[in-house]
């Protein structure tokens, strides 16, 4: 999670177990925006097998995850949904967008909705490169290409009223941020660009990340325009804080009051 970063630098922050494993939030966004309800990201979903939930530590589960019970709880079900934007196509972002139907084989989640991606990530994730297949599987997109459900996106556009795409490449060559506005408010769910609030300074990049360089440029571009409007910045996989106000410093993150 740390690339080049030195192991005695990033435990201080995140203190891994026996077996260097570090705790990890998937934090999916639901936004109810005025014209839709729209999901961000989906999580792992439930098609994995045993021992993937035993080398991950994977805890999902719920009826049939613990992604539609949050959808549940928030007051809605998930046959509300009418948009899915996956920032991009790894498993632990898509992976929820399809289950286990009953004859065993994936199907979409939410067949009410329309999966928003951006195109080049779509073909992008076809690749059977050996670097990157064990990230982007198959069976996770396969179901909602057969359903024709994918609303792809050409770079940064309005998906629907108060919400937004923004192209931030790096951690792969396609991937989006979601900003949400409101009242002259934004939010931003960064998703891979800066996974955790230990990812903020600049240098600290993912060695998950396939660009790295671009990362950089991206989080620093970023970084000028959440000081400068005050955005509201949501982490999708910190373990404890779920959004902040970046610093003046642009290293450090200051928690926000829930609402």
């Amino acid at each position: 999670m740390f690339g080049v970063v030195p192991k005695p630098l990033w435990e201080r922050r995140m203190p891994p177990d026996a077996r260097n494993r570090i705790p990890l939030a998937l934090r999916c966004l639901l936004i109810e925006a005025p014209g839709a309800l729209v999901l961000v990201d989906t999580g792992v979903g439930n098609k994995e097998d045993d021992k993937f939930k035993e080398i991950y530590g994977v805890e999902n589960e719920g009826s049939p995850t613990r992604l539609e019970d949050g959808i549940r709880a928030a007051g809605f079900q998930p046959e509300d949904i009418d948009l899915v934007v996956l920032t991009h196509l790894h498993f632990d972002h898509v992976g929820g967008g399809t289950l286990l139907g009953k004859e065993g084989s994936p199907e979409p989640s939410f067949p009410g909705a329309r999966y928003v991606v951006q195109r080049g990530e779509l073909e992008f994730s076809k690749s059977r490169n050996e670097r990157l297949r064990a990230s982007y599987v198959a069976r996770n997109v396969d179901a909602v290409t057969q359903a024709e459900l994918w609303e792809l996106a050409e770079g940064d556009e309005l998906v629907t009223e108060g919400v937004r795409l923004l192209r931030t490449p790096g951690h792969t060559p396609h991937h989006q941020c979601v900003l949400v506005e409101s009242d002259g408010e934004t939010a931003c769910y960064l998703a891979d660009v800066c996974p955790t609030t230990a990812h903020v300074s600049l240098p600290w990049i993912m060695g998950y990340d396939l660009e790295p360089l671009v990362t950089l440029e991206t989080k620093r571009h970023l970084w000028q325009k959440a000081r400068d409007q005050e955005w509201l910045l949501i982490f999708e996989h910190d373990p404890k804080l779920a959004w902040g106000y970046l610093e003046e410093d642009l290293r450090s993150i200051r928690a926000a009051e829930d609402d």
